[in-house]
């Protein structure tokens, strides 16, 4: 398990409009990296709608978010134009930041055991050090509890 206080892992991985990003494009200003399991359920879209909504907070915090999950590019754009989301959605079909970041683990889901991403979010601060780790996440919420966290620094 990754611990605060630690360097990120670096990561670059395509995003939903098809451009490569990586942890590097981030230095110098805090990031909100949120894994969540599938595009287009319930609660990954209640999530990331608030993130959406809390953008211009965050940016005046000097603050980027971004999204990540298992989908396709396609799958991302998708729902990235559904939901009007204003941020990069990461498509990590090969599962390479999911696993750096350990967010893919053993789930249970009505009595049956599976792999999955299990919904976890990084802030990491601007030197690229993971700054704090969220690793059970409720999508209701989560976004103003970030946001508090990051302006009580």
């Amino acid at each position: 398990m990754l611990k605060e206080g630690e360097a990120a892992p670096g990561f670059n991985v395509t995003a939903d409009d098809g451009s490569k990003i990586s942890l590097d494009d981030y230095r110098g200003r805090n990031l909100v990296l949120y894994f969540y399991p599938k595009a287009n359920t319930t609660g990954c879209t209640h999530e990331s709608v608030e993130f959406r909504d809390a953008l211009k907070e965050f940016e005046a915090l000097n603050t980027a978010v971004v999204g990540c999950s298992g989908d396709s590019v396609e799958d991302q754009t998708k729902f990235k134009t559904r939901y009007k989301l204003n941020f990069p959605l990461l498509a990590d079909t090969e599962f390479e930041v999911v696993e750096a970041y350990k967010a893919r683990r053993m789930k249970s889901f009505f009595g049956k055991s599976f792999l999955g991403i299990v919904r976890t979010t990084f802030w990491i601060g601007p030197d690229g050090k993971i700054h704090k780790i969220w690793p059970k996440v409720t999508p209701k919420g989560h976004a103003a509890e970030v946001l508090a966290a990051i302006r009580e620094e």
